[in-house]
């Protein structure tokens, strides 16, 4: 296993209560190594301290990492490879964030139909949003966009938790409407900030599990490990 190829799974975590987060990733990891023989799969947090900088040592000085973030931005672009840099992982390559996968992306449209939304119906995409960067509602609003040309849709919008148009403003959505939200594990937003900001908004309909939390994702991360692996051996 010395040089087989190396993947760390990073997300932000939760830094008052990093141990939770981190041991949901953790088990993510290990579903994304299934599809992966032969890999070296982990995970950190951000959250957590010193994770980056163990999973890099233990795992070796090259690699691909995989954002678990809905969205590219500071934490991505920014912060992470400096974290990287920091610890001794200049040569480890990150990838897109989840948000931004299109495999992800289509299978928010492939879920939706599964779940019955169809041509005439209405979608709440549930994202967090940011008050300081504009990149985390612009992937919601795309893949609200998506969901609508695709399923025929006759009202899919996006609405955040941390910026306008807020959850809570979503108001009009019938007992046929079907509310995804766009977040890559079940956090305190989707599990507190979520339902009562949809019961301030009176939402009727129905509200599905994480995007990410679908047992089809570690599948689609592993396959765009995979790409990346043969893109970056080219």
């Amino acid at each position: 296993m010395t040089n087989a190829p190396a993947a760390l799974i990073v997300a932000h975590g939760q830094p008052s209560d990093p141990e939770p987060a981190a041991a949901e990733l953790a088990a993510l990891a290990a579903r994304v190594a299934l599809h992966l023989p032969g890999w070296k799969v982990a995970s950190a947090t951000l959250a957590e301290a010193d994770a980056l900088g163990a999973r890099v040592a233990e795992l070796g000085p090259r690699g691909l990492v995989y954002p678990m973030f809905m969205a590219g931005g500071w934490f991505t672009r920014t912060h992470l490879p400096g974290r990287l840099a920091d610890v001794g992982g200049q040569d480890w390559q990150v990838l897109d964030p989840f948000g931004l996968d299109p495999a992800v992306q289509a299978l928010a449209v492939t879920i939706l139909r599964e779940a019955g939304l169809g041509p005439g119906g209405a979608l709440l995409l549930a994202a967090h949003g940011s008050f300081r960067s504009p990149a985390p509602a612009e992937v919601a609003r795309a893949v609200a966009a998506l969901c609508a040309r695709e399923l025929g849709l006759a009202r899919a919008e996006a609405a955040f938790i941390d910026q306008s148009p807020t959850l809570a403003e979503a108001t009009g959505f019938g007992a046929g409407a079907l509310c995804l939200p766009f977040f890559a594990a079940r956090g305190g937003h989707v599990i507190d900030d979520l339902p009562a900001a949809l019961e301030e908004a009176g939402f009727a309909g129905r509200v599905l599990p994480p995007l990410g939390l679908d047992p089809r994702v570690p599948e689609t991360i592993a396959a765009a490990l995979r790409r990346a692996a043969v893109t970056r051996a080219a």
